[in-house]
């Protein structure tokens, strides 16, 4: 068999990801695996086991992030794979351990066919990435990046009360900042794409160029409060009538500017939210994205235009990933014959924030209508396959 056209073992990487399904099974097939959480040390165990009997060192930094380190035959910067294993609540079974599983049976491939690769291969398993016990979501890697802080990071509480310092020494799995990653040859993740495109389109890789760009305001419309059943149409100021007539008016505005903008009023809070009371005051968000900015300024030009109250939540840049490595994992794909488009994720994932120091590239495989963050997420073991021999091929060309 020819060394590019070399494949991992699809029932062992079956077998691998409904083992970790395990851990924090839900009842109608999900997972619910927060950060540090009994059913995340669980996991964390196993992999680190998997890792050991593997011949890898598994090193863990100050953040709780895992390090799973198979030797090179040079001492230089590795090749590093990896994304999370933690969930929201009620999760799906790939979202984030297909990243870290795959890393495992691409090892385990490596290893198994004797193939040395040139620079030291890291498994990564970084922390709190869901963000669903302790906000934000990319704790860890906002904070191994620098766009977070440390010290306010291990501050914030579960809804329990318990901080995330506190459950990251708990856990056993604080470790030490010598540890952390500061420098690879390339990051790679794989992951579901948590969207429609692929599976409709038909198509079995996805080459992530960018995590695009968003902003998210809140909109507060003011109005009368009075009584419901004694106050005429006509005189009425509702808050409510006027908020759902400007989500229309955003709606049209914005659905002219492009069609790769996507666009969402996700909540609403309406006061005194009585029945028998004419609203006087709504709240709801307005978050858009797109990875060009010059198109989410169009969309914070509309906002400034609707002559209403509007308070810009937060937003974030496009963040591209490397080109070359892009292009090595195109490459890998075509050396299977597989299927690809080059894409963008409209949703974050930790490889956005490692893109600012190491050089840094996604590969996506089909969502099953889409869907994740919930029990109903699937994708294809076949297509996991085709993911992970990708991840296989781009890993063992850049580790040489």
């Amino acid at each position: 068999m020819q060394r590019q056209r070399l494949k991992v073992n699809g029932s062992r990487l079956r077998s691998e990801l409904e083992r970790f399904a395990a851990f924090g099974k839900t009842e109608n097939g999900g997972v619910t695996r927060l950060a540090l959480s009994e059913e995340d040390r669980a996991a964390r165990d196993y992999f680190r086991t998997c890792c050991e009997e593997l011949g890898m060192e598994v090193k863990i930094d100050d953040m709780g992030c895992m390090y799973a380190v198979l030797q090179g035959s040079e001492e230089r910067p590795p090749v590093v794979t990896g994304s999370h294993l933690d969930t929201v609540k009620k999760g799906g079974r790939f979202d984030g351990v297909l990243g870290v599983v795959a890393g495992l049976e691409v090892v385990r491939t490596l290893v198994e066919n004797k193939m040395k690769s040139k620079v030291p291969i890291v498994i990564a398993n970084i922390t709190n990435e869901e963000g669903a016990r302790f906000e934000p979501s990319m704790m860890a890697s906002g904070v191994l990046s620098g766009k977070f802080n440390k010290a306010e990071m291990l501050q914030k509480r579960d809804i329990s009360g318990i901080t995330f310092g506190e459950a990251l020494c708990e856990s056993g799995y604080e470790g030490d900042i010598r540890h952390r990653l500061t420098e690879a040859e390339a990051f790679l993740e794989l992951h579901i794409e948590q969207g429609p495109v692929l599976e409709q389109e038909g198509i079995s890789i996805g080459v992530v160029e960018c995590v695009v760009g968003m902003v998210c305001y809140e909109l507060t419309v003011w109005g009368d409060s009075n009584h419901a059943g004694t106050t005429p149409m006509r005189m009425r100021k509702d808050a409510l009538f006027v908020a759902n007539d400007l989500m229309q008016e955003i709606r049209t505005k914005l659905g002219r500017i492009d069609q790769d903008l996507v666009f969402t009023m996700g909540r609403m809070n309406v006061y005194p939210n009585i029945h028998t009371v004419i609203p006087n005051k709504v709240i709801f968000t307005l978050e858009a994205r797109h990875k060009d900015p010059a198109i989410i300024k169009q969309v914070e030009d509309v906002i400034a235009g609707l002559h209403v109250e509007a308070r810009k939540l937060w937003g974030r840049d496009t963040v591209w990933f490397d080109k070359d490595v892009c292009n090595v994992v195109q490459q890998a794909t075509e050396s299977y014959g597989y299927s690809y488009k080059r894409m963008v994720s409209g949703a974050g994932h930790d490889a956005q924030f490692l893109a600012s120091y190491v050089p840094t590239a996604m590969i996506f495989v089909p969502s099953i209508d889409g869907k994740s963050h919930c029990e109903e997420e699937y994708t294809p073991w076949e297509a996991c396959e085709k993911g992970v021999n990708v991840l296989l091929e781009t890993i063992w060309q850049l580790s040489q």
